[in-house]
């Protein structure tokens, strides 16, 4: 039976700074090469477990996570492995619609400018821009 109380409040709680830390790590490690995807998919990881409790409250900190999982690969030369990442970002987006569907098409729109697909780049630049910001 499932228990919802001060308990799973306190481990979700828990998680989300655990993905929180891991993505200030992976930010600071990405300047500085080494360990930073690694973290970023450790905090994909956590944040997927927090969707699958609550895709509600946690739809958001799991597209952050793959928008910074993408931003590595795009600057690692791999837009292509970026590029799943970045839709899975806006899929989880659209519901909520603001901020976060504005920055995870910005982020689709770079993957595509560093995929040479510049007509859907733009396409997706113009969706952002009609996003109503928070």
């Amino acid at each position: 039976m499932a228990r919802n109380g001060s308990d799973d409040a306190t481990r979700s709680a828990a998680q989300v700074a655990a993905v929180e830390g891991l993505l200030a790590y992976a930010h600071k490690r990405a300047r500085w090469g080494g360990g930073s995807l690694k973290r970023v998919h450790q905090a994909i990881a956590l944040s997927r477990e927090l969707v699958a409790a609550d895709p509600k409250e946690h739809a958001a900190l799991l597209a952050r996570c793959l928008r910074a999982a993408a931003a590595i690969l795009v600057k690692r030369g791999q837009p292509e492995e970026a590029l799943p990442l970045c839709l899975e970002a806006v899929e989880l987006c659209r519901p909520g619609g603001n901020g976060p569907l504005f920055m995870s098409l910005v982020h689709l729109s770079k993957v595509y400018e560093a995929l040479q697909r510049l007509g859907e780049a733009a396409a997706t630049m113009t969706e952002a821009t009609a996003v109503e910001p928070d």
